[in-house]
Order: structure tokens, then sequence, then C-alpha cells
């Protein structure tokens, strides 16, 4: 085996043998016997004791049957999708007659819940596996072939990237991707489109995926007390999954819902240099796959993207709503949406959205650019760090801001690195004034209001980060300030006629809102520091708020 095969599949000493047999049953198998098959949803835990295995990527309509890896006695089998719920990608087989242990799903999380020392290997090892299948043949399990200019690619692209999805990316306009379209029949009108084992969805949306890959939501059991989880986390960005994180790892039953994609805004940050314990920085998409990663190896149950339309308190618990008319009781709720980004008042803003303008700077967006002229809208430290991010994938970039300091809403170590930057210009006291472009954007106008002059610039992409609305218009009977963020806690007992809560009986828990047993946390709470770190400490100290609340009402 290579050294990178020895990593995804460790070799198991006899005393890790014995402990994994004590969780699961010994069972004979034949060769050539398939122990997972692709596109199953449902598997249990394999470890080889004399048995050994290959990992296969199947054969379809273009691609020859293709082996992944060949897996010796004394390894496990399996992959994050045993922690995440998703669908298999590739099947396992038997090469030869022996022995395996089979641990059950249920058998599984109590292994990852009481062995801390095999629970840290098996994550470690799932982790290795997905980052081999991203950048290998397993990769070619799920292919997305659309317009790199095409909003509807980009959503797709976006969303499997943040719910790790191991995946390829085909251009239509490259040859791979003429010859993709050649061997599988598809029309332009078709696209996007996206290949899976269970075949092929046209004009795919990530709904549609997401059905594929088994991440959206279902009941697991028709409505009984038992059904009813502890929490529902509405948001899963830095503040809902470190509620998802803390509240599962604490024992409650815990659901988290997102509408678009796992990681919310801090996902569209390309660099966070100023999270406690990254001192080199972290991306937010790998620091909030990670948090997603972590909730569901203490069992929180994630579904995106899934739209909640409505909460409603129901015979001591609560009805949450989702937009496809399925309902979820809980006993508690925690509200996560965050904030939506704000636009610019410009003619065909939205019609250029995703060709050409984006409200983050991830390797994705970057690619789409090429090292062309880009934009960035912006002067707090999102822009700041989207900025740098660009310059140093090889674009001139342009930082419009409408305030007269830099270093007013920036960071100073993020502002000395612009101005020091030579492929930054710092455009002070000016904004996007209007946009260029056919069917995608092409050029931008910048007004300098110290001169009035305007100036046209060549722009392959704008970049807006121009801070974000309260995410809350869809709850009923909660008390929001006058912005539409939400009241919690002391900010409810200094509001005047505040319904609902009487401090002779109870005042409000800390992140509780105006309806006892719904919480707010995050940048959609009033008050809230909007910094990452700050939301990460509203989910954990969320947690304990909902402890407290159980207490009082069981």
């Amino acid at each position: 085996m290579s050294d990178t095969q020895v990593a995804a599949f460790p070799e198991l000493n006899a005393e890790q043998m014995d402990r994994l047999r004590g969780y699961g049953i010994s069972e004979k198998v034949r060769g050539g016997e398939v122990l997972v098959s692709t596109g199953q949803l449902v598997y249990d835990f394999l470890i080889l004791d004399t048995a050994s295995a290959e990992i296969v990527r199947e054969a379809d309509d273009d691609q020859a049957e293709a082996v992944v890896a060949q897996v010796p006695p004394r390894r496990f089998l399996g992959e994050l999708n045993l922690i995440t719920g998703q669908a298999v990608y590739l099947t396992t087989r038997a090469t030869a007659d022996g022995e395996i242990i089979r641990i059950d799903p249920a058998n599984f999380r109590r292994l990852m819940a009481e062995d801390t020392a095999l629970s840290d290997l098996i994550l470690r090892t799932f982790l290795q596996r997905r980052h081999e299948l991203q950048t290998g043949e397993g990769a070619l399990s799920v292919r997305i072939l659309g317009s790199g200019q095409s909003r509807e690619s980009l959503a797709l692209r976006t969303w499997a990237v943040r719910s790790r999805i191991a995946h390829t990316w085909i251009d239509i306009d490259s040859e791979s991707g003429r010859a993709l379209a050649r061997s599988l029949d598809i029309s332009p009108g078709q696209l996007p489109i996206v290949a899976t084992h269970t075949g092929l969805i046209s004009n795919a949306t990530t709904a549609l995926l997401a059905q594929a890959m088994n991440l959206t939501y279902a009941p697991s059991a028709p409505a009984s007390a038992e059904s009813i989880v502890d929490i529902v986390v509405v948001g899963a960005g830095p503040a809902g999954l470190a509620a998802a994180v803390y509240g599962a790892s604490e024992g409650l039953r815990t659901m988290v819902f997102e509408a678009v994609a796992v990681g919310g805004q801090a996902s569209a940050s390309s660099r966070i240099e100023n999270y406690l314990g990254f001192e080199s920085g972290i991306s937010g998409t790998e620091l909030t796959g990670r948090a997603m990663v972590q909730a569901q190896k203490f069992g929180a149950r994630i579904a995106s993207p899934c739209i909640v339309e409505s909460v409603h308190p129901i015979d001591g618990t609560f009805e949450v709503s989702l937009s496809d008319h399925t309902t979820v009781r809980a006993r508690t709720v925690v509200v996560a949406t965050g904030a939506r980004f704000r636009t610019l008042n410009l003619p065909r803003w939205h019609e250029l959205e995703g060709r050409g303008i984006f409200y983050a700077a991830t390797e994705a967006e970057a690619r789409l650019c090429e090292g062309g002229p880009v934009a960035v809208v912006g002067g707090a430290n999102s822009a700041g760090q989207a900025a740098l991010f660009l310059a140093n994938h090889g674009c001139p970039v342009a930082l419009v801001v409408r305030s007269n300091d830099l270093y007013g809403g920036m960071s100073a170590y993020l502002a000395h690195r612009i101005e020091a930057d030579s492929r930054i210009q710092v455009r002070l006291e000016s904004e996007v004034t209007a946009l260029t472009g056919d069917r995608n954007l092409a050029g931008i106008a910048v007004t300098d209001h110290r001169t009035n002059h305007v100036d046209a610039l060549d722009c392959s992409a704008l970049f807006c980060f121009i801070g974000a609305d309260p995410a809350s218009s869809w709850l009923d009977g909660i008390q929001l300030d006058a912005e539409g963020f939400i009241l919690t806690d002391s900010a409810l007992l200094a509001r005047e006629n505040s319904a609902g809560w009487n401090p002779v009986d109870r005042v409000p828990l800390p992140f509780e809102t105006s309806e006892p047993g719904i919480f707010a946390i995050g940048d959609v709470r009033a008050g809230s520091m909007k910094r990452v770190a700050a939301a990460v400490g509203d989910g954990a100290s969320c947690v304990r708020s909902i402890h407290q609340y159980l207490g009082l009402t069981s």
C-alpha cells in the first residue's frame, strides 16, 4: 500500500480488534460478495478480520469500473457518510473468503460515544478517506456539468463543497465537458446536470441533489412522544452549528435545518485569521465543515437545503413547519438564521447575481475570475479578506469603500496589508453606480464623491460585502427591535410592554425570546457582536439555557 493508502486504511492491532468485537458480531463472507453497495443509505460499520476487500467505482454509461482501493485484513471499512448519512459513493466487495466484524448503526454510535481512542482513529481516517475521494477516482461518482457563468451551476458547486460531497465539476465549455455531453446525449436545455449513482438529474437544483444524496429531511417515525426532538436549530452557520455540537454532545436530541448551505455567512470568508486557536487562519468553509462533522459525530441530524416557514407552540412543545409541509415537533427551538446579504440598488443587479456578482470569495469564485480585474465593495473585515484573497489569486482588485477611512470598520492588520499590496487599489468615499455587460458582468462605473468623477472599470466580477439584514421576517409573534433583530433576555425586560414575560414569575433565560422556549443566537440576535467567535459562544452558551428551560418545564 502507498503512504496515502496506509493513512486511509490503518492496520488495527490485536487489542483494538478485541475492543471492536465487543460492539459487533463476527460473520463469514465469501470472495465476490458485495458488502456495501453504491447508493445504499444505511449500512453497518465493517471490520475485516481475516477477509480482504476491494472498493470500486461502478461502471455507468460513459465510465468503466475502476478499483479505488484494495483493503487487506485487519482494517475497517466505511467512510464519512456513516456519520453524515449521505448515500454511499462506492461499492465494496470481498475479494477472498474470510471473517468480518459487523457493527450495526446503533452500536456504531455507542462505540463513537464510549471509546475515545477508537472514535478519534475512526473519525480521522474517515476524513482522510473523504479527502481521497474528493481528489481521486471517487470524485467521479458525482459529476456536476454546467456553465462556469451559470448561477444555478455555482449554487450546486457551493452546496456540494459546503456539504463535503465528493464530486467533480466539469465546465460544459471545456473539451471534457463537451465530450461528456456527447456521450450522455445532453442538450443545453438540461443544464446544469448532475450524474450520480442513481442516474442523471437534469436541470439540477440543490434540493434535487440533496435528495439524491439522502441529505434532505424525512421523519424517522410517526409522530409520538419518542419522535419529539429536544432542540430544533434553524440555521447552520457558526452559531447554529455550535448549538448543535454542544446540544448533541450533552445528550439532547438535536435537529438542524439550513435553508441554503451549511456554513452561513462565515463560509463566504476565504480566511479567518482572528479566530482563537488558528494562528495561521482558517477558511470559513473549512471551519464550518469541521463543525458540521463534529455535530453529526455526536448524533445531531443536519438537513440542507430545508426551509423552515413557521414555528408555533402546541401542547407544551413547538410545531416546526417546513416549506414542503412536513412538520417536526420540538421541546425548544433555536433561531440561528443570521442575516441576508444586502445588495446595491442598481439596474440588472439581480439579473447578474451568480453571473459576475458574488457574495463570497472562495476558491470556486476565484477560479471563475481567472486573474481578471475584480471589484470588492465594502469596508469591513469580510471585504478586506476578500480583497487580499483575490489579489493572491492574481486578480487586480479595486476595493470600493463608502467611508473616508479604511481603518474605521476594518481590523488594523487587514488595513495595513491592503495598503501595502500593490495589486489592490483602494477607492475611498466612492461607490459603484452602474453595471455593464450582456449576459455576464463586464464592467462597473465607480463614482468618487469627493470629486464627483466617474470611472468606468473593466470588471470580470464584483464581490459585495456591504452588510446584511436580519433573517427574522418568517417568525410570527416574536418581539424584534426597530431593525428587525430578535430581542432576547434583558433586552426584553428593558422594553416597554414586554408581552409574555412577568418578571415576578420568571425572567427570561439568556438568549430566550419573547416566546418562552424559543431562543435566538448569532447575527439574528439584537446586540450580537457580528463575529464568528461570538456566534460560536452564543451557540455554546445557549445550550445551558435550554437545559434550564427543560428543567423548568419537565
